[in-house]
This record gives structure tokens, sequence and C-alpha cells, in this order.
């Protein structure tokens, strides 16, 4: 599963590539983070973005508070410096380094937001305690991730490919903050209040184009699972690998667009008044 060491080398430098095509793939639940964070941030103060990767739901929030300074927060060098090549905002800064360190550099913080960077801590319970800790009186939380890994396709589709199931509960890692009761309690005993999560379906989307089913290939033979396990397979055993990999996704093939069912979690919370 991927952790901080794979952020800081092959797998941030994959999605500092891809981007444009990461952006793509969660184009509808960025909608309706920022349409959460519309109604949630504050017109100025300070902001954080936590595991910022490129930059993409930081650069919308500067535009859409300009009195607002805002700080995109990631531990890939990669992937800030790609978030810095896309936006040069007056009010909007991209930092390397972790989010923990940098809430506390920057306190007070009147809202902390993340688009799926928040599951990867090794003590979840102790990092959102470090961020309330940070937080101004009534500072927002808003932050989405994955719900259950059987609802989200783009990884169990290959499941029976890798030969792999659900990761283990609770493990830091894509799927981490999965069970909705679990997340409640790492909020609630972190100090945070007005708890609430929202159920958001979406189509992840892995491919489009002039050939949606090779572009999907592409993508999804540099981001997620079958990344992985193609990198370390044998050499002979690749080319089978890629026919099986195509399969799945001509299998997604609506159209003119190769779409995989996702599922997410949009969490919202406050810090004491």
């Amino acid at each position: 599963m991927t952790g901080a060491a794979e952020w800081t080398g092959r797998v941030g430098r994959a999605w500092a590539r891809q981007w444009a095509q990461t952006d793509r793939a969660f184009a509808p639940l960025t909608r309706r983070l920022l349409a959460a964070l519309a109604e949630i941030a504050p017109a100025q103060g300070r902001a954080l973005d936590i595991g910022c990767g490129a930059g993409e739901t930081s650069i919308a929030l500067a535009r859409l508070r300009p009195d607002l300074a805002i700080t995109g927060a990631d531990i890939s060098e990669e992937l800030i410096g790609a978030a810095r090549h896309r936006s040069a905002t007056p009010n909007l800064d991209f930092i390397t380094g972790d989010a923990i360190a940098v809430a506390a550099q920057g306190a007070p913080i009147d809202l902390f937001l993340s688009r799926h960077g928040v599951m990867f801590f090794d003590d979840p319970v102790a990092a959102f305690t470090a961020f309330q800790a940070a937080a101004a009186p009534g500072a927002g939380l808003v932050f989405t991730c994955f719900r259950d890994w059987s609802l989200n396709s783009f990884a169990s589709d290959f499941g029976p490919l890798l030969g792999e199931g659900p990761p283990p509960p609770e493990q830091p890692g894509p799927f981490a903050f999965a069970d909705e009761a679990r997340v409640r309690a790492v909020l609630a005993q972190a100090g945070w209040t007005g708890i609430d999560a929202e159920p958001i379906d979406y189509s992840f989307r892995a491919g489009e184009g002039p050939d949606p089913v090779a572009d999907a290939v592409a993508f999804l033979s540099q981001i997620g699972p079958a990344a992985r396990a193609l990198r370390e397979a044998p050499e002979a055993d690749r080319p089978a690998f890629l026919a099986a990999l195509t399969d799945i996704c001509r299998a997604r093939l609506d159209g003119e667009a190769v779409d995989f069912p996702a599922a997410a979690w949009l969490w919202t919370a406050k810090g004491p008044a």
C-alpha cells in the first residue's frame, strides 16, 4: 500500500507527470468539494490544503477567495513543483513538507481542506489533533476520501488480475478512511465538532479521446494498483498483463470514454469555538 516513502519517490513522480489525467479522473468529485468549500471558506484568514498534490483544489480556492491566504502542503517535491508551475496566484503558496508541521508553523489556520490527502497518516488521531491545535476558533475542516474498496471499480476491478482483495482495515493508504464510523470517531477524539459525512458516487474517468481504451491503459499503467503490479512483473509476463488490463478497460468503455464507478465521502467539521 502506498506510503510516505513512495509518495516522496516513484509514486509522487508518477502523479506529477500525470496531473492533468488525475485531475480529469477526479473532476466530478472535485466539483462537489469546491461547492462545499464555497459555502464554508472564509473570505479572509489562512487555509491549508493537506496533501495538495499538483494543486488543483488549492488553485481553485485561491481564485474563489482572493483575500484568503492559502498554503498547499505535500511531501512530494515533484508534485509541489507541478503545482507551482501551474499557478502564480498572489494569495497562494506551495510548501514541500509534512502538513502537520506546516500547520503548526502557519497557525492559526481558519480552514483545512483536502482532496484525498488525509488517509496516509500512521496515527490519524494524532494528526487531526495536531490540526485542531493549530486551528483558529471555529475553523472549518473539509475533505474527501474513498469509501469502500468494493465500490471503487478502478481498484476492485483489478483485484482478480492482481490476486488482491480489499486492503486491511485501518492500514494507512487510499482506503484507510473508508469506514464512516471509524473516521467519525477519529475526528471526535481529535476534538472536532459538527462532524458530518456525505456519500458521493461519481465516475472516475480513466480514458477519453480518439482511443479511450489506449488512453486508459496508458494512465492506469502509471497510476494505481495496476501500475505497481506492472512495474514488478517479470518482463516476460508484461504483454499478457497489459492485454488483461486492456480487457478490463474495454469492459468499462461507455461511448467515447472509459469510466469506472467510484465512491467517496465528503467530510465537514468545525474546530472548537
